[in-house]
């Protein structure tokens, strides 16, 4: 993701411009992000800044989201449904990122530096970040 930055910039402004409009031209349907790229005429560079720009937009107006899917790419205007799927699966890609964190760094780290109280602040707060996405992970609705 482009630095904070960068992502404030006229420039990215310009280029979430480019992405929104596109994206509500093909709406419902969604685009693929090289799609989405070919047809706003951005730099890969451009592209990934925009997007970011466009997400941080869309957050502080409390627009709808775009959501990404393998099969539709990203899309705007989708259903309660598919944000929920959504948002499901980014916590169960979070909640295995943590995972590999913790059992592939953190827990060596700790069984090596017991006494270090960094290391044990970092897995306990890792601890309770993987427990609520977990909890997430699995609560119905």
């Amino acid at each position: 993701m482009p630095r904070a930055s960068r992502r404030r910039g006229q420039a990215a402004e310009r280029h979430a411009d480019s992405i929104r409009f596109v994206l509500f031209e093909a709406r419902p349907a969604g685009l693929t992000s090289f799609q989405l790229q070919r047809a706003t005429e951005l730099s890969p560079s451009q592209f990934r800044s925009g997007l970011a720009r466009l997400r941080d937009i869309i957050a502080e107006r409390g627009w709808p989201p775009i959501i990404w899917t393998r099969a539709d790419g990203d899309r705007f205007g989708v259903s309660a449904e598919d944000v929920e799927q959504y948002i499901r699966g980014q916590v169960r890609e979070q909640l295995g990122e943590i995972r590999r964190l913790v059992t592939g760094t953190v827990a060596p780290q700790l069984a090596e530096t017991p006494r270090a109280r960094w290391i044990g602040y970092a897995s306990a707060m890792l601890s309770a970040i993987e427990t609520n996405l977990d909890m997430l992970d699995t609560s119905d609705s």
